[in-house]
């Protein structure tokens, strides 16, 4: 695979900001980037139909090639390998592939492989060209699961940043685990709740729609040749319509994670009706009248496209060997040393396994060893037994009956939790302090009663026909676990809050007695009273409490700041004001004027006495 130009399972050396050789960048006559795609073949480009117009051409660029120059090549959309996209009366889209041919080729290690893999809950990349971006970049997601009719999956972009958006239409989707590329990216969108989503179109859908490109692409076929519809197999009244619901229940997702049916040799009905429901549940063999007419289906009988991951009849065949087209579905190829029990002990994602004639195994206690570790892994089985036996009677035992029976008993202990100690703290916490809504409390606490006495007394019937839903209660219980959780964690805060509040109530206490020396001051101690007295309210209403205690706080600082104020000005004496200080200027310069006056009066007194005593007779001063 990697020498014929595929990507490496080992990711140091294909790391993720590597541009791939096969990843395409389409633009339009006017030079607008369109889309990606995908170099299948040296002449063959896969991508969306959307992308490109079939009566005119394009222009491929090949952003990965070696050197710095980026090749461009014309191209066209092939007429016999171009289906639009179409939607059903429900809405579902359809189709959106297509083929270009090159005009001239590329080199030969350049194309990559497609890969027929398991699709759900695999994490993937994709190289697109994004608006800004159209250099190319990687966008990461995860498949969730199907959608549609048409055997299309939802990606779940890892980032709501990493939503793939125009100019990624077409791009290839490789597989984080294996670097095999798995299929295409079909489009991405927002919907008018900000929700975003993305979708691509695996590998059997693609070849479905377009046969041709079953020539370059690797893996095997999901579903044995021996559990198809055949051609010439009388329809309508030979099948069993209440089966045929029930199977298609089942592959939509509903139903138990282990289904077990009984489909005696001879019983043509029931063989006919089980082949029917693999062939539409597989991607690339759904007929396209069950895709675009369902309508014309016995009502419940169409299961979903993608339904099951493989399908395999197990008669005269090994347990090693039917693990060993688990694991390589699953892409667990890696380590072909180890057992492929043992790669799918410790790898793989959960995958949903058809597989029938359990019973006529070569070895069936191995294989009922088999389907335990992946119902432990999450997988979903079906199973199909020729004839009831020990072999049936000991997989309804190991893989119905005793799981069910430890998943109820897991159910009614978590429902012990939540009805006793959780429910006994909650009661202690609801004693101290208020919650906003203690009806719910009370309400949850009654359901959770309710169910653990439902389970209590049907633990027995876990995994027979009258037992109880166990979904529908683990459904139940983690709606109660998560509504008491989070009224604890409300109420422990509460709790944390109303001793933080008791002690800065004390703490400002004693700081107000250490100012006063034990003087009174009464609207300081109402206020004290009050928050003292809500504090110590059963429950307490820690809001209230919360305004009480921050209007005595202030109220004490208050206090204490003017008492320092005041010590400051005994211990500096008077302080004057600017008024003061200017009367005081006045004063002196007042005093000043005085002793000038005074000693010019003196002066003139005594230049007053000096003709007097002339006129006397007597001697002038000299």
């Amino acid at each position: 695979m990697v020498a014929a130009g595929g990507v490496s399972a080992d990711p140091s050396s294909n790391p993720s900001s590597k541009t791939p050789p096969w990843a395409v960048r389409i633009r339009w006559e006017n030079g607008e980037i369109a889309g990606a795609g995908v170099l299948l073949s040296p002449d063959r480009v896969l991508t969306c139909a959307h992308v490109v117009d079939p009566r005119a051409r394009v222009t491929a660029e090949f952003v990965g090639a070696p050197g710095g120059a980026v090749p461009a090549v014309t191209a066209w959309a092939d007429p016999d390998a171009y289906v639009p996209e179409t939607r059903d009366a429900d809405g579902d889209p359809s189709g959106d592939v297509a083929l270009l041919r090159l005009e001239h080729p590329r080199p030969a290690h350049e194309p990559v492989s497609l890969h027929r893999l398991s699709a759900p809950h695999r994490t993937v990349r994709m190289y697109g060209f994004p608006y800004e971006h159209n250099g190319g970049i990687w966008f990461r997601a995860t498949i969730i699961g199907g959608c549609g009719r048409d055997g299309q999956v939802q990606l779940g972009p890892q980032t709501p940043g990493e939503l793939a958006g125009p100019g990624c239409s077409g791009a290839g989707v490789v597989d984080d685990a294996t670097g095999k590329v798995i299929g295409i990216v079909l489009t991405g969108l927002r919907d008018r709740h900000g929700n975003s989503f993305s979708f691509m179109s695996p590998a059997e859908t693609i070849v479905r729609h377009l046969p041709g490109v079953a020539a370059w692409t690797l893996g095997r076929t999901a579903v044995d040749d021996r559990l198809r519809s055949r051609t010439g197999e009388p329809p309508g009244p030979a099948l069993d319509e209440p089966f045929a619901q029930r199977l298609a229940d089942w592959l939509r997702g509903d139903g138990d994670q282990v289904k077990i049916s009984l489909v005696r040799p001879g019983d043509h009905a029931r063989a006919v009706t089980l082949r029917r429901a693999i062939t539409l549940a597989d991607r690339e063999l759904r007929t396209t009248a069950s895709v675009d007419r369902a309508s014309l289906d016995p009502p419940g009988t169409v299961p979903s496209a993608g339904g099951h991951d493989l399908a395999l009849d197990a008669a005269d065949s090994t347990a090693e060997r039917i693990a060993e087209r688990i694991a390589e579905r699953m892409g667990l190829w890696q380590h072909p040393a180890d057992p492929a029990t043992d790669r799918i002990r410790t790898g793989g994602v959960p995958l949903t396994l058809v597989l029938v004639g359990v019973d006529q195994a070569v070895d069936p206690p191995a294989l009922l060893d088999l389907l335990t570790v992946l119902r432990a892994r999450g997988s979903r089985l079906l199973l199909v037994f020729r004839e009831p036996g020990p072999c049936y009677e000991r997989a309804w035992t190991d893989l119905v009956v005793r799981p069910e029976q430890e998943r109820c008993a897991r159910l009614v202990a978590r429902l012990r939790r939540l009805t006793g100690p959780l429910a006994e703290s909650l009661g202690d916490a609801m004693a101290t302090v208020r919650t906003d809504d203690p009806q719910a409390v009370h309400d949850a606490l009654y359901r959770a009663g309710g169910a653990l006495h439902i389970l209590s007394c049907a633990q027995e019937l876990a995994g027979v026909a009258d037992g109880p839903d166990l979904a529908a209660f683990e459904r139940l219980t983690d709606r109660l676990s998560a509504r008491l959780t989070a009224a604890a964690d409300r109420l422990d805060a509460l709790c944390r809050r109303r001793g933080e509040l008791v002690g800065r109530l004390d703490g400002y206490r004693a700081l107000h007695q250490g100012v006063t020396e034990g003087g009174e001051d009464l609207e300081v101690d109402e206020h004290h009273r009050r928050a003292h007295r809500l504090l110590r309210a059963r429950p307490c209403d820690v809001r209230a409490a919360e305004e009480a205690v921050e209007a005595y706080t202030r109220l004490v600082e208050g206090r204490d700041r003017e008492r320092r104020e005041r010590e400051g000005r005994e211990r500096e004496g008077p302080v004057r004001g600017d008024s003061d200080r200017e009367g005081l200027l006045r004063d002196d310069r007042h005093r000043e004027a005085r002793e000038r006056g005074d000693r010019d009066r003196e002066r003139l007194l005594r230049d007053d006495r000096g003709p007097e005593r002339r006129e006397r007779g007597g001697a002038a001063p000299a």
